[in-house]
């Protein structure tokens, strides 16, 4: 979750990925790939380093030290093959301390890939294709694009402003909750389309066989990445088969035979898997303690000292600013604002922040009590909405005099009881559970005499799921054996 030096700001975000930073995605290509790009305009330089220190801010920051370097050189590498500058400094390349499998692009020439994704990945080309595609989609204008479909389709009405306001700058539930109420042009706010995917993906190829790298890499890491998505959604007990019109990159496995069709006909290039094993080797991996780790259904944030208890069959997701709790019958978010000791005026201020500048929400309900000794105080409020009724909660807890931390949810009417068993599992933690709390990284072993995918995966630092994330993590499938001088990821407690 959100990082302690960042609790003091605004409740409200400024939803510039719906607008001005429009993430990555790709425009149908016919089947060609483009041979060059029109080269990053003034224009598109000023707005990019405008939005740039917001859009670290929302996912973690830049991370420093030589993994990153390793990663801006790669990707520096590959961007000077798009055309869009002549020069390795015509780019800003970035490597985000988030948890989540993602890569980003913004105007200008600024490229950005989660540490997460880095984890997955088995090669230096494959971070090449990943950089490459988010180039890919600066090349082709693609957030120029969704700037003017989301103008010409603007989000409006009371979920729209849900979507933009109560999520507080993490768009992974912005686009849960839009994903489950919003309908129709609405969505255009929500991603690129497949057919810009494909673009990028086709883009990165491109930029890939001019690098010299194999151009293959782009559909091994979509593979990776779609066995990735799959396997948390089974270890999380929900459905894989997240639409692709609604998620922020279209479901990768069906790219997959796509990315490797247009490769198939190229020369094959380099790898470079031992080298990029050797420089990715400790990354963190996972959350961050200092923005609290999810175990379970539990949420634990060492340095603030709290916790929280998910329902059964819901999932979280850890963002820098909030932790977004997503399942079947309603989504939430755990967050904080400014507070001044008034727990009435805090819950009211949710309220209007979930509501933005042009709509109003005013809490029926708004009652007082305790939870595992925190003063708290609930407000709740139905809200007519295109598809039905909703109840809107929020439910804040004073931890200090100028400490306070709220749930936002939004069910179909009368279902907010969904919700209550977690409402009552926030408490704060004990000073010896806080350091109990230790980061996972990942470590490059060697296999030797003796090694099996099974014995190497008892070493995982997960009580389940052990040779499944193994295997995952290595591109391994189930015919797969090692072999005795190989390299292999597997993840464990940094002590």
């Amino acid at each position: 979750m959100f990082r302690r030096s960042k609790f003091a700001r605004s409740l409200k975000f400024a939803a510039v990925s719906a607008g001005a930073l429009a993430l990555t995605g790709c425009v149908g290509m016919g089947g060609e790939i483009p041979s060059a790009s029109t080269p990053i305009t003034p224009a598109e330089a000023q707005q990019g380093a405008k939005y740039h220190p917001q859009f670290l801010d929302q996912f973690g920051g830049a991370m420093r030290g030589p993994q990153a370097a390793y990663v801006e050189q790669v990707g520096k590498g590959i961007a000077v093959h798009s055309g869009l500058g002549n020069a390795r400094e015509s780019f800003t390349v970035s490597l985000l301390n988030s948890p989540v499998n993602n890569a980003f692009a913004i105007p200008g020439g600024y490229i950005y890939t989660t540490r997460q994704l880095v984890t997955l990945m088995d090669n230096e080309a494959e971070l090449a294709a990943v950089l490459g595609h988010e180039v890919g989609h600066v090349a082709a204008r693609h957030s120029q694009r969704r700037q003017q479909a989301a103008q010409r389709n603007s989000i409006l009405g009371i979920l729209g402003a849900i979507g933009s306001s109560i999520l507080l700058g993490d768009s992974g539930l912005g686009d849960t909750l839009s994903r489950g109420f919003l309908q129709g042009s609405q969505l255009l706010t929500l991603s690129y389309s497949r057919s810009q995917e494909i673009e990028a993906d086709n883009l990165g190829i491109l930029y890939l066989t001019r690098a010299g790298y194999d151009p293959r890499a782009m559909g091994t890491v979509l593979a990776s990445l779609a066995a990735q998505n799959s396997l948390e959604a089974r270890i999380q007990g929900r459905n894989a088969s997240i639409p692709e019109w609604a998620s922020t990159h279209p479901d990768p496995a069906s790219r997959v035979q796509a990315a490797l069709a247009k490769a198939r006909p190229l020369a094959p290039g380099q790898l470079n898997r031992d080298t990029f094993l050797t420089r990715i080797d400790g990354l963190l991996y996972g959350d961050d303690p200092e923005q609290g780790i999810i175990e379970g259904q539990s949420f634990i944030h060492p340095d603030l000292r709290l916790a929280f208890t998910v329902p059964q069959g819901y999932y979280m997701v850890n963002g820098t600013r909030a932790v977004s709790i997503n399942g079947q019958v309603g989504q939430a978010q755990m967050s904080t604002g400014p507070y001044t000791g008034d727990l009435d005026r805090y819950v009211r201020g949710v309220f209007s922040a979930i509501a933005g500048q042009n709509q109003t929400i005013n809490p029926q309900e708004l009652r007082r009590t305790t939870v595992n000794g925190l003063p708290a105080m609930v407000g709740t409020a139905r809200v007519n909405a295109q598809n039905g009724a909703i109840d809107v909660v929020v439910y804040a807890y004073e931890f200090s005099r100028d400490r306070a931390f709220h749930f936002a949810a939004v069910t179909p009417a009368g279902r907010a009881g969904v919700f209550a068993p977690m409402f009552q599992s926030m408490r704060r933690i004990s000073s010896q559970e806080a350091a109990n709390v230790v980061p996972k990284r990942i470590d490059v072993v060697t296999v030797g005499r003796g090694d099996t995918i099974a014995s190497l995966a008892r070493r995982m630092a997960y009580r389940n799921a052990q040779e499944e994330r193994f295997r995952v993590l290595n591109s391994l499938g189930q015919g797969d054996r090692l072999t005795p001088g190989q390299k292999v990821k597997i993840v464990v407690r940094a002590r």
